[in-house]
């Protein structure tokens, strides 16, 4: 029996993908799914026991949240990445990191063949494939349900006509949960008017007084809550908990897919968006203007080539190290507060502060120059506008 690992995560697809693959085709299949923090240990138990009902010779689960944050979210909070100003990139940031842990599983155990679920008509059909054939183009990548077309019905009557009977009801809202936010799928966000609902949202409104907060940060990194340190996952996770009571983090984001056509997906990512945030302002404060100009260009594109399944390209490293430099200075407290279903940044206090009293306060008094200076800059900095004012007479 040739080897095969299945990319499993205990749903429809990947459960037909099981039954399928080892029944039908006569696979040694070994079951992996890849824990980027949105997996239980009591729902971990229940995949693999899905998976060797189903079949399976072997379930892994592999647990990838510090590999995550290290390879991935350190870098989307160095460049405050949004995706169109809206999505930290909560679920195609994960595929990335489990596409590579599960071509690395397969290469260790000598298999020949990797099998996933996705269909033909999404993103992450080309993220995975995009990883598998660059880190190990001799494995064949097989895809069942995009190569043979199959409906939601057609897998669930495959099922039971195998003896499978579990509960296929698909749910209103789907929902996918990671260490970086959550993602929500419904009726509504096939459509470009309707707004979900706040029920399709996993965490509701619990807290209704407001509160404050403190995020200490370390080069960049979220170090403390409260002045609580702990390392950066502990925190976020932290984070996620306090905010979510106050159901912040919720967004609708529109954007175009890797194959070219519109989507919208519902979020909630209560800590990615204050910590994006909360970074953001003490970058204003520790950075010059040059620096954030330029962080922001390398941001974006950071965000849009992983986005896209492009993370093994170098030019990644390239730009990882670049936003990783910047963060030098990028130390200190940031004071916030919670109200129901938002945030408000107060301020910051930090030693690499450029807001320096000893040179002057903007729009008051100056320290460090005389007047004379400032006009003899003023005059210098307007010199190329006279020039061109001078020969072209051009007041359009």
């Amino acid at each position: 029996m040739k080897k095969l690992v299945l990319a499993y995560s205990g749903g429809l697809d990947t459960s037909y993908c099981a039954k399928y693959l080892s029944k039908e085709k006569g696979f040694e299949v070994h079951a992996v799914s890849v824990n980027t923090g949105g997996f239980s240990t009591e729902e971990i138990t229940t995949i693999k026991e899905k998976a060797i009902d189903l079949g399976a010779s072997s379930y892994t689960s592999i647990d990838a949240v510090q590999t995550f944050y290290d390879k991935v979210v350190k870098y989307l909070i160095f460049g405050n990445v949004l995706k169109n100003n809206t999505y930290p990139l909560s679920v195609s940031a994960e595929r990335i990191v489990q596409a590579i842990e599960i071509v690395n599983y397969a290469k260790k155990i000598g298999a020949e063949h990797i099998a996933h679920g996705s269909t033909g008509a999404g993103n992450d059909q080309v993220r995975f494939d995009m990883i598998f054939q660059i880190i190990a183009p001799e494995i064949q990548i097989i895809t069942p349900i995009r190569d043979n077309k199959l409906s939601r019905e057609a897998e669930i009557e495959y099922l039971k006509e195998n003896g499978v009977d579990y509960s296929w009801e698909k749910a209103k809202y789907s929902i996918n949960r990671g260490l970086w936010g959550t993602s929500v799928g419904g009726e509504e966000t096939l459509t470009s008017e309707k707004p979900l609902p706040d029920s399709a949202y996993p965490s509701q409104l619990q807290e209704k007084e407001p509160s404050d907060v403190t995020l200490t940060f370390e080069k960049g990194e979220l170090v403390a809550i409260n002045g609580e340190k702990n390392n950066p996952v502990a925190n976020i996770e932290k984070l996620e908990a306090l905010a979510s009571k106050y159901a912040i983090g919720r967004d609708i984001h529109v954007g175009d897919t890797i194959i070219g056509i519109k989507g919208r997906v519902g979020f909630e990512a209560a800590a990615a968006l204050i910590i994006i945030k909360a970074h953001h302002l003490l970058e204003k404060h520790t950075l010059s203007k040059w620096q954030q100009y330029q962080k922001e260009q390398q941001g974006n594109f950071y965000g849009m080539l992983l986005h896209e399944g492009n993370y093994l390209d170098e030019v990644m490293r390239n730009i990882e190290a670049f936003l990783s430099d910047t963060q030098k200075n990028v130390s200190g407290d940031v004071f916030l507060s919670l109200f129901p279903f938002q945030f408000r940044l107060n301020g910051i206090s930090s030693k690499h502060d450029l807001m320096n009293a000893s040179f002057g306060s903007y729009g008051e008094m100056n320290k460090g120059w005389t007047a004379d200076d400032a006009k003899g800059f003023i005059k210098i900095l307007s010199n190329a506008s006279k020039i061109s004012n001078h020969v072209n007479q051009n007041h359009d």
